[in-house]
């Protein structure tokens, strides 16, 4: 699924932003495209957090924390700081921030210094899968054009992470930093306390810091024209399943869940159902979730949330259960394997999910299912266990006639229709 810009991105009404210069242009920005469309980056220091926190400028990459309130944490802390640059994007149904590294590294790498120079942090690192080597090769070519150029104030390291689901975790990170495995950490101290070598630490998703480098030049007010009060500016949108032109958008916030299926080229053919949020997302029924707009408060009523901002479209001619059922044994075999509840309960959860695909679970497997489904969340070392038991649960509930038919007449034998990456569990963490 690894695909060039040009056929992941999509053009979609509204305000392009992030994205502007690729659409403008039909190619990715170096140095000079960069500083030609944007300019060398303002340097408002501590200043920026204000801006951004005035912004209303929210992390992209899931949790969704407001950005400045995160920086100025880290600024308190008033000593050496470090600031990671979060491009790992392990949500397989994402390519928001591969397709944004790939057509406006310099937007990123601005903001990373930026935030840098806000929090007092002497060093940044941007992590990316090792297993992206062409991205790899492209960002060292970046990073290697703007020290030659002596563009920026504080050293960028580029770190070559193992590629797993749960080594995007901000302090999967901050462990592999600091010289252990990319396994989550679940216990205090945050990251912001003690992180990177004991300094504090901000770790922010590229997205999110490309945001802040275009707040630091044109200002609060601007970002604000885009998008609602509530949730203001743009966002990076990976629509993808049953629809005409897959791929990635840049729509203001707020914007609905149909009027995005619609800017990727509408439907194909009827739907049954939207997954919000990719794998550890929610399924909720296509008549529930078109209306929806596309934020963390208009989806929280229906159980979801944006997540690492996906939206993928089920037909109505494909078998949920089976879809539902790939997709938890892909997050089984992708745990950390550090607690009970990766090493034994999704598993467990992800098997009798698929004896119900397949029609072989009996009403007690079926009821246990259930049941395990609700003793996950909460449980583990980190969140992984609790995204899982969403996806289930939605499922069990949104395809509540599907559990019945596969349980009393076997398997609608439907194909999967969606595209699942493989099931081998993570075995490299260093």
């Amino acid at each position: 699924m690894n695909q060039a810009p040009a056929r992941t991105l999509q053009q979609a009404t509204g305000t392009a932003r992030l994205l502007d210069a690729w659409h403008t242009t039909g190619r990715p920005a170096d140095l000079a495209d960069h500083l030609e469309r944007h300019g060398a980056a303002p340097r408002p220091g501590a200043a920026l957090i204000a801006a951004v926190e005035e912004a209303g400028l929210t992390g992209r990459g899931g949790a969704g924390f407001p950005t400045g309130r995160k920086m100025r944490v880290v600024a308190a802390q008033r000593r050496r700081a470090v600031v990671v640059a979060n491009g790992m994007e392990s949500e397989p149904a994402s390519r928001k921030d591969q397709t944004l590294l790939a057509v406006a590294p310099h937007l990123v790498l601005d903001g990373a210094v930026l935030a840098a120079e806000a929090v007092g942090a002497d060093r940044v690192h941007l992590c990316v899968p090792r297993t992206r080597t062409h991205q790899l090769r492209e960002l060292t070519a970046a990073i290697d054009e703007r020290r030659a150029a002596g563009l920026d104030t504080v050293p960028m390291v580029l770190q070559e992470l193992p590629h797993g689901y749960v080594t995007s975790e901000s302090t999967a990170l901050v462990h592999w930093l600091n010289g252990g495995p990319a396994r989550p950490l679940g216990s205090p101290p945050r990251t912001h306390e003690k992180g990177v070598h004991g300094l504090p630490t901000l770790v922010q998703n590229v997205e999110t810091l490309a945001h802040l480098a275009l707040i630091a030049r044109h200002g609060p007010h601007w970002f604000r024209q885009a998008g609602t009060a509530e949730t203001p500016g743009t966002v990076l949108i990976t629509v993808g399943g049953a629809v005409r032109d897959p791929g990635v958008l840049e729509v203001e916030s707020g914007t609905t869940i149909g009027a995005l299926l619609q800017q990727a080229g509408g439907p194909t053919e009827p739907l049954q159902a939207i997954l919000v949020g990719g794998y550890a997302g929610t399924w909720l029924p296509a008549g529930q979730a078109l209306a929806l707009p596309f934020t963390r408060a208009s989806l929280a009523p229906a159980g979801a949330a944006p997540g690492a901002g996906v939206i993928t479209a089920l037909p109505q001619d494909a078998c949920p259960l089976t879809e539902t059922a790939r997709m938890l044994t892909y997050l089984a075999a992708n745990g950390a394997q550090q607690c009970g509840p990766c090493r034994l309960g999704l598993p467990a959860v992800a098997a009798d999910f698929t004896a119900l695909a397949d029609g072989h679970a009996t009403p007690d497997q079926v009821e246990r299912l259930r049941h395990r489904v609700g003793l996950l969340p909460g449980r583990g070392a980190c969140r992984h266990p609790d995204g899982a038991a969403r996806l289930a649960a939605s499922a069990l509930t949104a395809f509540a006639d599907d559990v019945d038919h596969h349980l009393h007449r076997g398997p609608c034998r439907r194909p999967a229709v969606l595209p699942a990456p493989p099931t081998a569990r993570i075995r490299e963490w260093r």
